[in-house]
């Protein structure tokens, strides 16, 4: 089938190079409105070509989102306006889901449309950051599959099925609750204790020369691109909000029992903390 990818970054990329290569799309349209991004995709070969989103949206049988959220709430209702009628297929691959649905809900081709996160992604953005197998044996949420229309949902899934996805299902709310505990969450760390490194780096200016592997890892996400993340943060606050509540209470716990030199209650919380390998083995 031909295929349409608004957003020509990692996730755009990654997926037309998979989608290609292992025989799911005949021909991969290419839409960015970074000329650049465009020049790339078609450079690479990650796409045939490109075209602008209404010409793209006419010549394709799936339609799929992966531009940054704000971006796709607004994109959502003109695709759907031209695929009303037809089955053609839209899919997005947005990170947060509950402002992006109620957008659509009573729009009269919201059939058309599946909702899906994939729970994969790097630090790193642009066409030049696609990666093959970027996809493999990791999960994809689909939400609201209820709404969508069974022909459409059983397109998206063997979609995933090529990508070798794990599928599970949320509604909308529980998807963006869960995230901001799973994925939100680890951003923000990273971003914060980037920005108070580089502040006391001024002073300092051998702490990144002493950096090992564990600041590294930590601060990886704070490589993620500003323009993907900001929208995210913004559209999923309402959660977001709740788990800095919790994360502040628990940092402040440790600053407390440092500054108390409590050792006993220090112990106590990083066992807590270590039944985490319970789960993540």
């Amino acid at each position: 089938m031909k295929i349409a990818i608004a957003g020509l970054g990692l996730i755009g990329g990654s997926l037309a190079l998979d989608l290609k290569k292992r025989g799911f799309a005949s021909e991969i349209i290419g839409v960015d409105n970074n000329i650049r991004h465009c020049n790339i995709a078609v450079l690479t070969e990650l796409v045939e070509r490109t075209e602008i989103l209404e010409k793209a949206v006419g010549e394709s049988d799936m339609i799929i989102l992966c531009t940054p959220v704000g971006a796709i709430e607004s994109m959502l209702p003109f695709v759907l306006d031209r695929v009303k009628g037809t089955s053609k297929v839209v899919v997005d691959m947005g990170s947060t889901k509950s402002e992006i649905a109620e957008s659509v809900k009573n729009h009269p081709a919201r059939e058309n449309y599946v909702a899906a996160h994939p729970m994969a992604g790097t630090e790193f953005s642009g066409p030049l950051a696609a990666i093959s197998k970027l996809f493999d044996y990791k999960h994809v949420i689909i939400c609201d599959r209820e709404r969508s229309g069974k022909e459409q949902l059983n397109r998206v899934l063997e979609m995933f099925k090529v990508l070798n996805m794990k599928v599970k299902y949320m509604n909308s709310k529980a998807h963006d609750l869960h995230v901001a505990y799973v994925s939100h969450i680890s951003h923000i760390t990273s971003f914060s204790l980037a920005l108070s490194v580089l502040e006391k780096e001024r002073d300092e200016e051998n702490i990144l020369t002493l950096a090992a592997g564990g600041f590294e890892s930590t601060v990886r996400l704070a490589k993620s691109n500003a323009e993907t993340w900001a929208p995210i943060f913004i559209q999923n606050a309402e959660y977001i909000t709740q788990v800095l509540d919790t994360y502040l209470e628990k940092m402040n716990l440790f600053r407390d029992y440092i500054k108390a030199a409590d050792s006993e209650n220090l112990c106590r919380l990083m066992e807590k903390a270590n039944e985490i390998k319970k789960i993540l083995n």
